[in-house]
């Protein structure tokens, strides 16, 4: 299968020669077509520094980024952005947001063919009942669902999620998941997660991989989810691989943590007081 998205070589680094901020370093990364990959690791590891990177938001300062074998240069409307805030706009209703997108990638088509695609994506998520209601009236889960419609109504090859479902309550998120995972296994997009989580990177993907600690953090060891679809949420505790696979996972992130401390305990300076001894 072919590699629809490729990281060679790239590192990400912030601010001046007189100070600068190394937020990743040597990442290669990639993806084929149609594959679901999960990223896990630490807040503050760069983990949506990377996945801006894909979509073309920023710039690597050294390396490429490649989609379809082209040099990824900005946003393009193949890789579609799923941030963790929603980031909607409170004055448009369901419908208005998601139509925000469709009115900017399919300017080819007719008014009537958008409103169809607007209706088709907000039905897709299971919004169809809320699509004349504003951000405000709608819960965490339900605005982030708005934020997926937005992002699949761009109709692109690749969908990166960015910690989406981090800020919800832990039955939504479970749902959500789920949603989620059927909108790709009907579809065939390619999915990458971005997450703090390593069960639900457990649970979505068919690989998961660790970030390791900054500064100048890169990937870990990739780790292949050898488990059957659908994976039986409530079973997975009791399943071998999946037990194996939570164990490696943690482990490594737990080594980095604490190498991590002893880096910054080795790099403390102590200045001693200027004292003389007393007289006698």
């Amino acid at each position: 299968m072919e590699n629809i998205l490729e990281l060679n070589d790239v590192s990400v680094s912030f601010g001046s020669k007189e100070e600068t901020t190394h937020v990743l370093d040597n990442v290669n990364f990639k993806v084929k077509k149609g594959e679901f990959v999960a990223i896990v690791g630490f807040s503050g590891t760069g983990k949506s520094t990377l996945i801006n990177l894909m979509g073309g938001l920023i710039p690597p300062t050294h390396g490429e980024v490649n989609c379809k074998g082209e040099s990824v240069i900005g946003p393009g409307p193949d890789r579609g952005v799923i941030f963790q805030n929603y980031s909607l706009l409170p004055w448009l209703s369901v419908g208005g947001n998601v139509a925000l997108a469709v009115n900017q990638i399919h300017k080819d088509k007719s008014k009537a063919e958008r409103k169809d695609l607007v209706k088709k994506y907000v039905d897709m998520v299971s919004l169809t009942p809320a699509i004349d209601k504003k951000p405000r009236e709608l819960s965490g889960g339900m605005r982030q669902r708005v934020s997926v419609a937005r992002a699949l109504s761009m109709e692109p090859e690749i969908l990166l999620m960015d910690e989406p479902l981090s800020a919800l309550d832990a039955l939504t998120r479970s749902v959500l998941q789920d949603h989620i995972l059927k909108i790709w296994q009907d579809t065939g997009k390619t999915m990458v997660l971005i997450t703090n989580d390593v069960d639900e990177g457990l649970y979505m993907a068919d690989r998961i991989i660790p970030l390791t600690m900054g500064p100048k953090a890169t990937l870990g060891p990739e780790f292949e989810i050898n488990m059957e679809r659908p994976r039986d949420r409530k079973g997975l505790n009791h399943n071998a691989e999946f037990k194996k696979l939570r164990t490696e996972v943690i482990k490594f992130l737990n080594a980095e943590k604490k190498k991590e401390k002893l880096e910054a305990e080795s790099a403390q300076k102590y200045t001693l007081p200027d004292l003389q001894p007393a007289a006698i």
